[in-house]
């Protein structure tokens, strides 16, 4: 096989939130079964790297020069300007006018993505977005890897992330959970507000039951879910560890890769677990999990469908949030 030259690179500008960040990689595969030697380069928030480089199909991942929201122009022009004749397409899977910029100064060629925020003359690949053909986050990142219009594939590619087990282990060997023993993995943090975050006292009780039948329990998620891990996990004993902000992202996805079964929010995690093939049961509260349900079919999907939801707020607005709270334990666990 010919060895690829730059000249044949694709440049993504990829997503700002963890969960979008994995479905991407469908895009990505599919990129790599239509020409398996051309390189794919991938432009990420600085959080998002140590995850690229658990898809193999991403040659250089590069550090985006500005934090979430910010326009940084002079930043994303110097970094631009270095990226100067190194592909020959850049796709942008955000829809803002800021993506467009760091490929518009790079001056590639193509320049591939929706119709959005005021951004039609930094685009000469402008694709209208058709929600209802494409009413799937994962099925508008793959449409656009693909002409204009063109049918998608049937199946579209599932991500598949690369992750260690006997680091995992390691890792909760390392937080004195032993070994020998099954793992149920909770991931009950939502970065996107409390309206999709299952109630602590449902995981609260799901934990106790499995620590009751043999199961170690580890809750998984950022710094600002410590204090509801602590809360789940309250005189749970030595069977259960709370690692909500004690590991990183990298970490917590070979800490999946040895759970036995995950219960977790529509989050970013949600998408880790199924990208690992992780059996588990993933509860949708105010969102549709028509539009970012866990890809694969490891995992199961509790839902209770009321005619308020999915309302896409963050916050109840009657603040009963019933498509939560109606979810027993026992619900969930008859799915596990």
């Amino acid at each position: 096989m010919r060895a690829p030259t730059d000249d044949e690179a694709i440049l993504v500008i990829g997503p700002s939130w963890v969960g979008d960040m994995v479905m991407a990689q469908s895009l990505f595969t599919l990129l790599k079964q239509q020409r398996p030697e051309r390189p794919i380069d991938l432009v990420a928030p600085t959080w998002a790297l140590p995850l690229a480089a658990r898809m193999p199909e991403i040659r250089h991942a590069i550090a985006l020069p500005a934090g979430h929201g910010q326009l940084a122009l002079a930043s994303r022009y110097r970094v631009g300007k270095t990226l100067r004749g190194r592909h020959v397409q850049a796709i942008l899977l955000p829809n803002s006018f800021k993506s467009a910029l760091l490929p518009w100064f790079a001056r590639i060629p193509r320049r591939t993505g929706f119709l959005g925020e005021m951004r039609f003359s930094l685009l000469n690949d402008i694709r209208p977005l058709d929600k209802k053909r494409l009413p799937r986050t994962v099925q508008r990142f793959v449409a656009l890897g693909l002409p204009q219009d063109a049918p998608l594939p049937d199946p579209i590619p599932v991500p598949r992330l690369l992750a260690s087990v006997k680091e995992g282990k390691r890792i909760l060997i390392a937080h004195g959970l032993p070994a020998e023993r099954p793992l149920l993995a909770l991931c009950p943090g939502a970065e996107y507000g409390p309206a999709k975050r299952w109630p602590a006292r449902h995981f609260a009780a799901l934990a106790r039951e499995r620590i009751a039948n043999g199961w170690r329990v580890a809750v998984l998620g950022s710094a600002k879910e410590r204090a509801l891990g602590a809360e789940i996990l309250a005189g749970l004993g030595e069977g259960a560890v709370n690692l909500a902000g004690a590991i990183d992202l990298v970490s917590a996805i070979d800490v999946l890769a040895v759970a036995g079964r995950v219960v977790t929010n529509d989050s970013g995690l949600m998408h880790v677990a199924a990208a690992l093939e992780r059996p588990g049961v993933a509860i949708f509260g105010s969102s549709d999990p028509g539009h970012t349900p866990p890809l694969g079919t490891s995992m199961g999907i509790l839902s209770l469908g009321l005619a308020c939801a999915p309302c896409f707020k963050r916050v109840c607005p009657d603040g009963a949030a019933r498509c939560l709270e109606e979810i027993t334990p026992e619900r969930v666990l008859e799915l596990l």
